[in-house]
This record gives structure tokens, C-alpha cells and sequence, in this order.
């Protein structure tokens, strides 16, 4: 952008963002725990097809994928995500509500997937594979426990791809040397980051909301990473 931010102006709105998530999982957590699913959903669809040549409308087969990833988590630690979700909101949701949403969700994915097989030969030349990656997930989901499973996921479908995509968009190619830039510029947030995160696993590690607080925190700091991201790929 022609237009530099300065770097007081964008951490400030950094931290505006995330303090509205907070504050909302404070004042009305079920709206706020509700949003971070959708946002999630969306987010996770949108990187794993973000290659994908796209009309307005694939937006809606992106945030069904996405989500499938979500409902797969939660469908396999039914009982942990009821626990975090009550935690959160007060609020018990019946198993049967999760096995609803998963039906759902399989089916508006099939439809829209056999939709876009018949308008997109690039889509239809990778159902196979991201088949073939929910496999993988349930599979890991299945064998893990609801965080560490998370946490691979994460790292290794989302966060990795995720960096690539940045590096390329702010440098024009991938290479050692623009790693490099990136981690250098990188790197003092993320100790922040990981600083952060260990001193609330130290503090509330006994306690039975671990759960609650620690996904609480995770949706307050998605929330301005998803921004970044959909305005870095529609830029792109």
C-alpha cells in the first residue's frame, strides 16, 4: 500500500480489535463464541483453497469446509467442547445439535462440491486431495486429544501454508533469504506470544476453565489475523 501505517497506528488497532473480542466474550459470550466458530470456519476454508481461481459465491463452499474441519474436531471430544462451551456461555448444547450440524454441514459441502466440479476443472482436479486431507483430519482427530489435535492441525495445515502465503505477498517470492526477513520481523511478537500464553497456562493450569480461557484467548487474537488475511488475499 502507498499509504504506510506507522507501527504505534497499526498495533493500536491491533489491540482495539482483539479488546472488542475480549470484551465480547465478556458482555455477551455466546455471540462471541458463536462468531469465532463462523470466522474460524471461514478463515480455515479460505486458506486451504486460497490458490483456487474464485467467484463471491465459492466464499460459501470455503466456509462449509472450513467448518466440516471445525464440526470434525468437535464431533470426536463431544463432551470437552460441551464442558468449554458451558464454561464459556453457561449454556449445555445437546450431543445431538453437534451430530445435526455435522449432517448439515456434509451435505450442503457435498452439493456445493459437486456444484463447482461441473463449473471449475482446477476444483474438480483437487476434490481428491482435500478429500482425502478431512480423512486425515478425523483420523487425527479422532486419535488426539481436542487440543493437541488443534494444535497439529494448526501448525501444520494452517499456520505453515499461512506464513507462505505472507512471505510471497510481502516479498514476491519465496526464498531463504525472505524467510529470513520474516522471521527477523517475526520473531519479537511471537516470544510475546508464546510469553503470554505460558504465563496463562501457569496461572490457570489447575483450574477447570483452562479450556474455556485458553480458546477464549485464541478467538480474541483470530479475530484481526482473519482481517489481515481477507484483505491480503483479495489483494492478491
Amino acid at each position: 500500500n502507498k499509504e504506510q501505517m506507522s507501527l504505534q497506528k497499526t498495533l493500536l488497532y491491533y489491540i482495539v480489535v482483539v479488546a472488542i473480542g475480549s470484551l465480547l466474550f465478556w458482555i455477551i459470550p455466546w455471540f462471541a463464541l458463536l462468531l469465532f466458530i463462523i470466522v474460524s470456519g471461514y478463515h480455515f476454508g479460505e486458506q486451504q483453497w486460497e490458490n483456487l481461481e474464485k467467484s463471491n459465491l465459492f466464499r460459501l463452499f470455503e466456509f462449509a469446509y472450513g467448518l466440516l474441519i471445525l464440526m470434525l474436531l468437535f464431533i470426536f471430544h463431544i463432551k470437552e467442547v460441551q464442558e468449554v462451551i458451558q464454561n464459556i456461555t453457561t449454556v449445555l448444547v445437546p450431543e445431538s445439535y453437534f451430530t445435526i450440524g455435522l449432517i448439515i454441514n456434509i451435505v450442503a459441502l457435498v452439493a456445493l462440491g459437486i456444484y463447482y466440479s461441473t463449473k471449475l476443472i482446477e476444483f474438480k482436479n483437487r476434490v481428491l486431495l482435500e478429500t482425502f486431507y478431512l480423512l486425515v483430519f478425523a483420523v487425527l482427530f479422532r486419535v488426539s486429544s481436542l487440543i493437541w489435535g488443534f494444535a497439529i492441525y494448526f501448525i501444520i495445515w494452517h499456520s505453515i501454508p499461512s506464513i507462505i502465503n505472507q512471505i510471497n505477498y510481502l516479498n514476491g517470492e519465496i526464498n531463504w533469504k525472505n524467510f529470513g526477513k520474516y522471521i527477523k520481523s517475526a520473531f519479537v511478537y511471537w516470544i510475546i506470544s508464546l510469553i503470554g500464553i505460558a504465563i496463562l497456562y501457569f496461572l490457570f493450569k489447575d483450574i477447570k476453565i483452562f479450556n474455556a480461557l485458553f480458546f477464549s484467548f485464541l478467538a480474541a487474537i483470530t479475530f484481526p489475523h482473519v482481517l489481515v488475511i481477507f484483505i491480503l488475499f483479495k489483494k492478491k
